[in-house]
């Protein structure tokens, strides 16, 4: 009952290895590729993420979970491409990623409508998660959603209500986008909560952004799993103060609820690619494997310790509920209607 779907097709627990919690294979937003990306070489750019995975295999990791959904450029057959020629298991992600305002697609729809309709983000979510992404049969294995500082907005909460009443149907884990800095993860498990999300299911992305361990313990406490995933984004806090936010917590008895990542990519249109090179140096994927770990190991960290946040807490998240995550889904569909086909 520990099958986990990936894009290269279902997997067992066993087979995880070391896990990404928080990684990106592309960021490409087809309509800006199309119009303003002349360069772009889709057979190239695959290949250098092949390379770029391969790497990443030989460096010990086993599994990366890419959270690139809706709203930030998600193209699964471009993925599945890479996917078919690597050993990394890649588990895609459903969701909608936008910091403040949904698409005109979803300004008429649902809600927004102002009576009671369906949502229809929940039947869109739902399909990916049961049918398949796109015209495939890739099956999403986790949902994301994002509160950034401009806070719960009315198309922030859309999304985030969808993927939480999602989430608490299927029992898949979310991964939500927060800014420690504006504390968004205590809002985002106040409404997930409320949708009847079980919050130990939750990994609050980008809290490693944040020394502030009162508040990093607090949102732990109260179940959810602290994302300590931009490292190589030295820009927003230095490597450092990363390392020793995450010894701190060690200390304090924390380190089974923390899952660790860089927010990397193999291609990424939000950045141009040679400035990255010297804003931002040291940000691909190999920064846990090749300064972290030996960081971590080199301040008495144990090997349990560094395998419960590498293996343990992301194994504990991908795999369903101990009733099946099939069962669960049939079970709801009966109960409320809501099938990928029907919506809401």
């Amino acid at each position: 009952m520990d099958r986990i779907d990936t894009v290269a097709g279902p997997i067992g627990a066993a087979q995880l290895g070391a896990v990404l919690t928080h990684e990106h294979v592309f960021v490409v937003q087809e309509d800006f590729r199309l119009n303003y990306l002349r360069d772009w070489d889709e057979d190239a750019e695959v290949e250098h993420a092949v390379a770029t995975l391969s790497r990443l295999k030989a460096a010990g990791i086993g599994t990366i979970m890419d959270v690139s959904v809706l709203g930030i450029g998600r193209n699964i057959e471009r993925v599945a491409r890479v996917a078919d020629r690597v050993e990394v298991n890649i588990v895609a992600a459903t969701g909608f990623f936008t910091f403040n305002d949904l698409p005109f697609q979803m300004h008429y729809t649902g809600p927004a409508l102002g009576f009671d309709v369906p949502e229809p983000l929940d039947a869109m979510f739902l399909r990916d998660i049961t049918d398949g992404i796109g015209s495939t049969s890739v099956k999403a294995g986790f949902l994301v959603c994002v509160i950034e500082a401009e806070g719960l907005t009315v198309g922030v909460e859309r999304v985030m209500r969808s993927v939480g009443r999602v989430a608490a149907q299927t029992g898949l884990p979310i991964v939500v986008h927060t800014n420690p800095h504006t504390q968004s993860g205590l809002i985002a498990q106040r409404v997930l909560a409320e949708e009847g999300v079980d919050l130990t299911r939750v990994i609050l992305a980008h809290s490693g952004d944040s020394t502030d361990l009162d508040y990093l313990m607090r949102v732990a406490d109260a179940g959810s799993v602290l994302g300590m995933d931009r490292f190589g984004v030295d820009l927003l806090l230095p490597h450092a103060d990363r390392v020793d936010t995450v010894l701190a917590l060690i200390d304090r008895g924390y380190g089974d609820r923390m899952v660790l990542s860089q927010d990397a990519f193999c291609y990424s249109d939000w950045f141009d690619q040679k400035a990255m090179s010297v804003v931002a140096e040291g940000w691909d994927y190999f920064q846990v494997t090749g300064r972290v770990i030996p960081d971590l190991r080199a301040h008495g960290v144990s090997e349990s310790v560094i395998s419960m946040m590498l293996q343990h807490v992301p194994a504990r998240l991908l795999c369903p509920p101990p009733t099946g995550q099939a069962d669960r889904i049939t079970a709801v569909s009966r109960k409320t209607g809501l099938s990928p086909e029907k919506g809401a």
